[in-house]
């Protein structure tokens, strides 16, 4: 099985940056396709970006320009660099993982984008 841990998260005024990792650990051997979700209140759960092991990369569009997402396979962790905020971007972040037939989420994090 394979557990994420999510740190990262925080109060930000707009315009601001922060930088949420996630570490994967336990049986990560098959690990593809990584990524992170993200939630408002009473909203659907959103993709905002996913890697792959090769380093390919995509973004929703609401975030291109402004967010990176990358990968550091020597220590099993994923970055998401979120950069210019906005208000918009206020949800929980969640760090996803999928192999061929399983998927496996973190516990989240609270992003907040507010004067």
């Amino acid at each position: 099985q394979v557990q994420l841990v999510e740190s990262g998260g925080g109060l930000v005024q707009p315009g601001g940056s922060l930088r949420l990792s996630c570490v994967a650990t336990g049986r990560i051997f098959g690990l593809n396709q990584m990524n992170w979700y993200r939630q408002a209140p009473g909203a659907q759960r959103e993709l905002v970006a996913g890697i792959t092991s090769d380093g390919t990369t995509n973004y929703v569009d609401s975030v291109k320009g402004r967010f990176t997402i990358s990968r550091d396979n020597a220590k099993n962790t994923v970055y998401l660099q979120m950069n210019s905020l906005k208000p918009e971007d206020t949800a929980v972040y969640y760090c996803n993982a999928r192999r061929i037939s399983s998927t496996y989420w973190g516990q989240g994090t609270q992003v907040t984008v507010s004067s």
